[in-house]
């Protein structure tokens, strides 16, 4: 039986990971005991780190640890929602090709890497993270994006899927895979009725809003919306300038441009914001922050809640929009599932109830993990599973934003209005402009403004080998249609004198090509390598370190001082100190040097030790003996009741 399908949740500042195993969904730990793991990477002089082992290193390696890769994926490097973020960033964000790349130090070479190589490389650990639980390969996962992403963003993190090695079943969203979570554990309701279901997802970087009609096992979205630049990280970033400031202020200095200092702040401050959501106040305190001066100051709820009161606000608009784009009242929502760790903020639990009527809040689901448990049902489905928790289960999603082409006077001409329902197809008939024309360009563009030079441009549409004709006499009828990843697919086809015939089409995206994802995936398995051989090499020097020290304490043992010649002792010790002395100086020798100096310090060592364990052991048996003899000749004791 092949491997079970994963649902991964690539989240922002966490991922999470779950399969559907045994008629119920399992969220998996990581090798650090931790459900969710952190999006980060790290490049040192030796080795890559990811998840935890990179988010515990970043106050000593700023600049060369990677995380918010999902506020990159799918941009171009002139997004001004990426060049606000790069003044918080550590690392370095360089241009190619429109897109961004980051720069970082990797064993003293200077490398660059895509954000979709970054987030293909969350990907491989968590897909590790499942193998070891599973006991098998993994190879099919269900991943899910915010509701919010356009085009280029799915497909992005479609690729970074191919790069990890996945075989991506389907890209769903966020808010629709925790629908399911509730859904799932709404099964059982009694009364069965068709429910309306706000979700309301604000996570680390990203926010949704999904309005769903759940009936049995249909969950059908009726609108969505959302910022995909908007969540707990933002909040992070208010505190950090706010305490920057203060600091500044106070001891006239500086931090800013110091990025140790900084990520030390950013780190203090995420911890603050998570102490506020259940306290009404909190101290920081950081030891030698800046040039040896330590930081300690004190902060209150409401002082945090009134610093990004905005942000907050921010958050009802998408619910508005959402509940006006279905043309559901207030009063018709059945349940608003709060999902996504910033939701544990109190302020803006107030604010939905508030908005809401004073309707509490549905807290059945566990906010980290839903939207992996949903992301986890879904893979079961798609991978063909059978269980009665599944059956009849069918997810009906929408388009997030409308499609349409570029009409004369740079007109947003809507093809695909926004909340259509996946997948979905329209076509359009175009014409040639001049006699003889053989080619013909279209845009397509994504977004709600009129005009196209408001909205985002997915792509322009070359079609080509048009045969020679008259101009306007050509019928070329192309098919745009969305599908149930939420990623565009054109077609065209020329219907001259009743003949069907298929036209090529090219696309200039802005996307990764063929080959560059190809090279990637041989780049990625190429660091898996070098993790592997790096994990052996630790392995070895480990091996090497507790056979000396090991040895060590049995050199001190005084029945191995007593019965070893003083010569054999020396000697002993001697290869032992020159191993020890060795490791010092050879930190980063290759495995094979330290498996040859195991087997030179055993070759010492063992002639020594094997001919004082035979000696001991002889020892022990005629010991043993010349007791039990006794035994038998003495007196026998009388038994007593």
């Amino acid at each position: 039986m092949p491997a079970p399908a994963v649902g991964i949740d690539l989240g922002t500042t966490y991922s999470c990971i779950g399969v559907f195993k045994n008629d119920q969904v399992e969220i998996i730990a990581n090798d650090q005991g931790n459900r969710t793991t952190p999006s980060y990477v790290a490049f040192t002089d030796t080795e890559r780190l990811i998840g935890d082992a990179a988010k515990n290193q970043v106050a000593m390696n700023p600049v060369n640890t990677i995380f918010d890769a999902k506020r990159m994926i799918g941009r171009s490097y002139n997004d001004p929602d990426l060049q606000s973020d790069m003044k918080h960033w550590p690392f370095k964000v360089l241009v190619s090709g429109g897109k961004p790349v980051i720069q970082v130090e990797y064993q003293g070479e200077i490398k660059t890497f895509f954000p979709e190589e970054i987030s293909a490389m969350v990907l491989v650990k968590m897909k590790e993270v499942a193998e070891a639980f599973i006991g098998e390969t993994v190879t099919k996962a269900v991943i899910t994006v915010p509701a919010y992403f356009n085009d280029s963003q799915r497909q992005a993190t479609k690729d970074a899927g191919t790069i990890a090695g996945l075989e991506v079943l389907r890209i769903i969203n966020e808010p629709t895979a925790a629908a399911i979570a509730y859904g799932m554990d709404k099964k059982n309701d009694p009364t069965k009725k068709e429910r309306n279901v706000l979700i309301f997802d604000l996570g680390g970087g990203t926010f949704d809003v999904s309005l769903l009609t759940i009936d049995g096992g249909i969950f059908e979205v009726r609108a969505t919306a959302g910022d995909t630049h908007l969540g707990g990280e933002d909040f992070d970033n208010r505190l950090v300038d706010y305490f920057a400031t203060e600091f500044k202020t106070r001891c006239g200095k500086d931090l800013r441009n110091n990025a140790r200092a900084m990520r030390r702040l950013r780190t203090a401050c995420e911890r603050v914001k998570r102490t506020l959501s259940s306290s009404a106040s909190t101290n920081i305190e950081i030891d030698a922050l800046f040039e040896g001066v330590d930081f300690f100051s004190k902060i209150t709820r409401a002082r945090f809640e009134e610093m990004c009161r905005d942000q907050f606000e921010r958050c009802l608009e998408p619910v508005k929009k959402v509940l006006s784009d279905a043309d559901v009242d207030v009063r018709a929502v059945d349940d608003v599932v709060l999902v996504g760790g910033s939701t544990r903020i109190p302020r803006i639990q107030q604010m939905v109830q508030s908005f809401f009527n004073g309707k509490e809040p549905n807290r059945s689901i566990n906010p980290d993990e839903a939207v992996a448990y949903g992301a986890a049902v879904q893979a079961y489905v798609l991978s063909g599973g059978k269980s009665k928790q599944t059956e009849s289960l069918l997810l009906l999603d929408v388009t997030p934003l409308s499609l349409g082409v570029e009409t004369a006077g740079g007109v947003m001409s809507v093809l695909i209005p926004r909340n259509s329902a996946l997948p979905c197809e329209k076509s359009q008939t175009f014409s040639t402009s001049a006699d003889n024309q053989r080619s013909v360009e279209i845009k397509v563009y994504e977004g709600e403004r009129p005009l196209v030079s408001q909205c985002q441009c997915l792509g322009t549409f070359t079609l080509t080998d048009i045969p020679p004709a008259p101009r306007g006499k050509p019928r070329i009828t192309v098919s745009f249609g969305v599908n149930t990843d939420g990623i565009l697919v054109v077609t065209a086809v020329e219907d001259s004198a009743g003949k069907s015939k298929a036209i090529t089409i090219t696309n200039d995206k802005g996307r990764l090509s063929r080959e560059q994802i190809e090279k990637m995936v041989e780049e990625a398995e190429k660091f898996s390598e070098e993790d592997r051989a790096n994990a052996e090499r630790i392995e070895s020097r480990n091996t090497l370190e507790n056979y000396t020290f090991s040895l060590r304490s049995t050199m001190n043992e005084p029945d191995m001082q007593r019965e070893v010649s003083r010569e054999d002792l020396i000697k002993l010790q001697s290869a032992v100190d020159a191993v020890s002395a060795w490791l010092d100086e050879n930190r980063d020798s290759t495995k094979e040097e330290y498996d040859s100096k195991v087997k030179e310090i055993e070759k010492v060592a063992h002639p020594i030790l094997s001919a004082y364990y035979t000696k001991r052991a002889a020892q022990q048996g005629s010991g043993t003996g010349a007791a039990e003899g006794d035994q038998g000749s003495g007196p026998v004791p009388d038994e007593v009741d």
